[in-house]
């Protein structure tokens, strides 16, 4: 008989697999480091570009900054020397990071023009520097950059009004106006009244001191039926241009004030008697205390601050008309996205 002992002795475990050796970089296809060779050329020249050197389109690329050129309808035309000096000091230590966006230029082969990245443009000329990364995009409108610059609050109402008159002035209507740069029909035609302001309005609007659409357009209104008391209110470099004094200008020249409409200011006439105002008679009723005359009611949206317009039908319940109090646009939103900041007499 065989013999029974190797049957009954338990089988052996399994042998470990062998730890693998690393495979030689020239013998494997792996992601061996070595198998990666020399970096060196691709982090001293990361400039893709095509057989014939010229730059990809959509990829980055080192430009010389003399071939490239600034848009002449740059919808942002106002740059703050100082921030710019402070973005010059760190590309001079750090470079451009973020690459900008340019266009071939129509006019001339070889040569470019800033879509977007005009501020690190110039203070890579202020650092010295010869060369900028850009990305090469046909593809782009003067829309593009002025919805880019709203969404990062970078124009001004002047640059945007600007531009609604240079769309205006090719034939374009307001509301595709509105469509292209992503705003309301109302927003589009309160930035195109300020292309047509009287002088002492254009004054403050264009040297800043009053930034507020809307305060501008509610003086706009006054001027057209108080143009001296407007104007006089306004040459007061002191005064200061709020919601809340155009509102007690307001009151103070529709309440008799200030009379544009009755002319004469000949000598002899302060001797004169005033005539009585023609008023009509009102029963007069004691005011209530605890009741407001006309309620406003300031919520926030976003974040920003507005007001509800409670003379305009939602379209469904639960929404309502809203309208910011920086820019004046005026939309439907959820009353969920809403919230209640205080309600005021106005």
């Amino acid at each position: 008989m065989a013999d029974q002992t190797d049957d009954q002795k338990p089988a052996a475990k399994p042998a470990k697999p062998a730890r693998r050796k690393p495979v030689d970089a020239q013998q494997g296809s792996g992601l061996g480091i070595a198998g990666l060779g020399d970096l060196s050329g691709l982090l001293s020249d990361p400039t893709p570009s095509s057989d014939n050197g010229a730059p990809v389109s959509g990829k980055a690329a080192e430009l010389p900054m003399d071939l490239i050129e600034e848009d002449p309808h740059q919808p942002r035309t106002h740059f703050d020397q100082a921030s710019l000096e402070e973005m010059a000091g760190t590309i001079a230590l750090r470079g451009v990071k973020t690459p900008i966006s340019v266009r071939p230029h129509p006019d001339h082969d070889g040569r470019f023009i800033i879509n977007h990245g005009a501020r690190r443009f110039r203070a890579s000329g202020i650092a010295g520097k010869t060369m900028i990364p850009a990305f090469v995009d046909g593809d782009y409108t003067e829309s593009d950059q002025v919805i880019e610059n709203l969404q990062r609050d970078a124009l001004t109402a002047r640059e945007i009004a600007e531009y609604i008159g240079r769309e205006l002035a090719k034939k374009v209507k307001k509301g595709d106006i509105a469509k292209q740069i992503g705003k309301s029909n109302a927003y589009v035609t309160q930035h195109a009244a300020l292309l047509d302001l009287p002088d002492p309005i254009a004054e403050i609007f264009q040297s800043e001191r009053c930034r507020d659409v809307t305060l501008i357009n509610e003086l706009v209104g006054l001027y057209k039926k108080h143009p001296d008391g407007v104007t006089d209110w306004l040459a007061d470099e002191e005064q200061e241009i709020t919601r809340g004094t155009v509102r007690l200008l307001k009151e103070f020249l529709t309440s008799g004030g200030i009379d544009d409409n009755e002319g004469g200011s000949g000598e002899g006439e302060g001797d004169q008697d005033p005539e009585p105002p023609v008023t009509k008679e009102k029963e007069e009723k004691e005011a209530d205390p605890d009741k407001l005359k006309k309620a406003i009611v300031i919520v926030q949206h976003t974040g920003r601050p507005g007001r509800l317009l409670l003379n305009r039908r939602p379209s469904n319940e639960g929404a309502s008309w809203l309208k910011y109090d920086d820019d004046g646009s005026e939309f439907e939103a959820d009353l969920t996205d809403v919230r209640l900041v205080s309600v005021i007499e106005g």
